[in-house]
């Protein structure tokens, strides 16, 4: 593709929605019913099913899934729950909406996962729950973790915003790994639904109390309600949550579903197409695949190496420039604001050097050949550009 022939910017990524996804909300339009029912129920059974999970609770982002999970985990006020500075802020964000306080640990320099090793010096009389967050579609070394966490009695809790339909030893992420999972259906997200997420669990007690904290704590739901041929009147008997989804976001999610292993299936040959034709940038690092996981690559990050003829950010300009979108790699959250900290940036040094050196590249469903080439060739071309 020349750049004659490219009509817009390359985007990072693009949601993927047909007619499928149309008629489906079109038919909860017409149906009456727009708000957490029938539909959510469905996508609730159907995802379950798809991943392995005995239970799965439908909530309105991955960040309110947390939320939930900490909350029915029994995490309190005071709590500290280990992860990764090497996420998305929401990772801890989560945490202190449940009144605890995020412990950061450094992360694998391969994976880019938390390091199972830095995991035990972390450990205090105040830790409850090890937060494993699957970063980027790729599963975290959750059988390390999970014997850590069974050594010193704690939970394990998966971060899976980006892991939909990744596979840790031929287990779909959200089976039974550790506790809970919480995914996310962010437009970003291969399976999405305008927004959304959904919580995985084998422990009913623990479902079914974030079912009710998710509409108010309401003893009885709507959908009982209205489906009952007797008159049932529902109580409150705890502070609880607007965090419903809706039945315009589970239809769509119904759709995407039957769409996942598709998507997913293209996600990945895209993925080892650009690990193929970036082999001759020698200065670039193409994402890593441990033996026993499988990626979904909802997104393709890669590094550069101290020998790398530009930084990070030149890069970036240069591609934008040439019409090809990127995004910076992921955020270290200890940087930020409400968590910066000067003892942080001296404990995660990996996690510093990820941050600054790495980039999303351009990876979506319907992506053609031309314009990964183009992204390619983009890349190429810099690279001579600053080797001269």
């Amino acid at each position: 593709m020349s750049e004659q022939a490219l009509s817009r910017t390359i985007p990072v990524a693009r949601p993927s929605f047909g007619s499928g996804e149309e008629r489906a909300v079109l038919e909860v339009l017409r149906s009456g019913w727009v708000t957490q029912g029938p539909r959510v129920a469905e996508f609730e059974q159907k995802f379950a099913t798809y991943v392995g999970a005995p239970y799965a609770v439908a909530v309105s982002s991955c960040t309110t899934a947390l939320h939930l999970a900490f909350l029915a985990s029994g995490i309190e006020p005071g709590d500290e729950i280990i992860c990764p500075s090497l996420s998305f802020i929401a990772t801890a964000n989560s945490i202190v909406h449940a009144g605890a306080t995020p412990v950061f640990v450094d992360i694998d320099s391969a994976t880019y996962n938390m390091d199972p090793k830095a995991i035990e010096s972390a450990i205090t009389f105040r830790t409850r729950a090890i937060l494993a967050v699957h970063q980027i579609g790729l599963p975290a070394a959750l059988n390390e973790i999970s014997a850590i966490a069974d050594r010193h009695g704690l939970l394990v809790i998966e971060d899976a915003a980006c892991a939909i339909g990744a596979e840790y030893r031929k287990k779909r992420i959200g089976s039974p790994h550790g506790f809970i999972a919480c995914f996310s259906f962010h437009p970003r997200k291969i399976l999405a639904t305008g927004d959304g997420g959904m919580i995985t669990t084998s422990n009913e007690l623990i479902a079914a109390r974030m079912r009710r904290l998710r509409q108010h704590a309401m003893t009885v739901s709507d959908l009982a309600r209205h489906s009952s041929s007797q008159v049932l009147v529902e109580s409150y008997n705890e502070v609880g949550y607007n965090y419903r989804m809706t039945d315009l976001q589970a239809a769509i999610g119904l759709v995407q579903l039957q769409r996942l292993d598709e998507m997913l299936e293209q996600r990945r040959e895209l993925a080892a197409r650009y690990s193929r034709g970036l082999a001759g940038c020698k200065w670039l690092v193409v994402p890593h695949e441990p033996a026993e996981s499988q990626h979904n690559f909802q997104s393709y990050m890669v590094r550069l190496q101290g020998d790398a003829p530009l930084s990070r950010d030149q890069l970036m300009q240069e591609l934008l420039d040439r019409g090809v979108s990127s995004r910076r790699g992921i955020m270290a959250i200890h940087r930020e604001m409400p968590y910066r900290n000067a003892e942080w940036c001296r404990k995660l040094p990996v996690t510093n050097l990820v941050t600054d050196t790495t980039l999303v590249l351009p990876l979506f469903h319907g992506m053609t050949n031309d314009e990964q080439d183009f992204v390619m060739d983009s890349i190429r071309q810099i690279s001579a550009k600053y080797a001269r």
